[in-house]
């Protein structure tokens, strides 16, 4: 998955990225780099990244109050 997918899947991967250090969501790369390379380009742990994308709660679909 590329770091823009799970963006647009769940706005709240960016602070995840954030807490990881990896603060570039916003670069060109974005888009087609996959979270394991960019978390390796970076010197960070993709496994913990996942793992705490992994955590994230599901959000609640409009209309499923």
């Amino acid at each position: 998955m590329s770091i823009l997918e799970a963006l647009q899947a769940d706005p709240r991967a960016r602070d995840v990225f954030a807490k990881h250090g990896l603060a570039c969501t916003g670069c060109m790369g974005v888009s087609m780099e996959s979270i394991e390379n960019g978390a390796k380009m970076h010197s960070i742990d993709p496994r913990a990244i996942l793992d705490d994308l992994n955590k994230l709660a599901p959000l609640a679909e409009p209309g499923n109050d």
